[in-house]
């Protein structure tokens, strides 16, 4: 049996970023090789040097919406927090309610005093509810005004500019949270690494906040992933066919691309234009069809990002170069340095 705990480390507090660095490119990125366990240490904008022509990087290119909402329940004034989760129909969410007690169905949830009332028509799995949103003009534009970035519970600090938790990429509107591994690039950077013959390939997957949701159970393959929407172009899927046709290499930016290409790639590797829900859970044990490396964030103990990096590169390498990063003062999570498992 894979047990959870066997997924567990040491991480000291104060190793959680708090806050983005002011120069994205400029965060530290620990490259590991998966076949030999070896270990260096760079700054991430250094990651050019590990591209080769050839190569192609696939980014997703998901927007973060200003999930989370504060408001007043009508009739009481009680506050009431409210995180969209996902889009059911044009003006119903599915919602995460804090506190869930006084969120029953008929209940009316005012925000921005009036300029957007929610009403709340059925509890489903979970306990989140279905919301119905009322408003005028466009909710995108009542939602930016109202909401706030959706930060995981373990940054503490208030976010100065709500684009530091968005690429610079980002495009298609959707996500709870952000592809944090793509947090790193800059302009510049994404440029350079074009200009050396790298090809980029952008896909979506709006990324759920199941993605973060702890392991509860002993047993890893009895865990439950939570289903997320994802996107491939057709100029996507021929950048990465074209890659694998001429032996290069399909480095994936982040859990979440690596992801998607793994729900829809053939046993050869190959991937199609296409669109639907993932609930992929990707352990040690997994044998990748498309990816062959990775660049990602350093992720919580015990969760299934974790296990998908130890899928990539072997538990015991991965645990190593955690023990190292902790030694070494990495910084940790969503605005934390990064590792490139190639």
């Amino acid at each position: 049996m894979m047990k959870t705990q066997d997924f567990y480390y040491h991480l000291p507090e104060e190793l959680i970023a708090q806050d983005p660095l002011e120069d994205r490119s400029s965060s530290r990125l620990m490259v590991l090789n998966k076949e030999t366990g070896k270990i260096e240490h760079h700054i991430f904008k250094e990651i050019i040097e590990y591209l080769k022509e050839g190569d192609c990087l696939v980014i997703n290119d998901t927007k973060v919406i200003p999930a989370r909402l504060i408001g007043e329940k009508e009739g009481t004034g009680a506050k009431i927090e409210l995180l969209l989760l996902k889009r059911k129909q044009d003006d119903v969410w599915e919602t995460l309610v804090k506190p869930g007690k006084k969120a029953k169905p008929g209940t009316r949830i005012m925000f921005g005093n009036g300029l957007l009332v929610g009403e709340i028509i059925d509890i489903v799995e979970e306990g989140n509810r279905l919301i119905k949103f009322y408003y005028e003009g466009i909710f995108e534009e009542v939602l930016d005004q109202l909401g706030q970035m959706p930060l995981p519970p373990y940054i503490t600090h208030q976010l100065e500019d709500k684009n530091r938790y968005q690429t610079v990429y980002a495009k298609h509107a959707g996500s709870a949270a952000a592809p944090t591994a793509g947090l790193h690039f800059t302009p510049e950077l994404l440029k350079a690494i074009e200009q050396k013959g790298i090809k980029l390939a952008r896909v979506t997957l709006h990324v759920g906040l199941g993605t973060f949701r702890p392991v509860k159970v002993e047993d890893v393959t009895n865990h439950h992933m939570h289903s997320e929407f994802y996107m491939i172009t057709e100029e996507a899927a021929r950048i990465i066919n074209e890659t694998k046709e001429k032996g290069g290499r399909v480095i994936s930016v982040g859990t979440t691309s690596t992801r998607t290409l793994e729900s829809v790639a053939d046993e050869r590797g190959y991937v199609k234009e296409t669109s639907g829900w993932t609930e992929i859970f990707i352990y040690p044990g997994y044998q990748f069809k498309c990816v062959d490396a990775l660049i990602t964030n350093f992720h919580l103990p015990e969760s299934t990002l974790l296990m998908l990096v130890s899928a990539l590169a072997g538990k015991e390498h991965i645990m190593a170069a955690y023990e190292e990063a902790v030694k070494e003062k990495y910084r940790f999570f969503s605005f934390g340095d990064a590792m490139f498992l190639m």
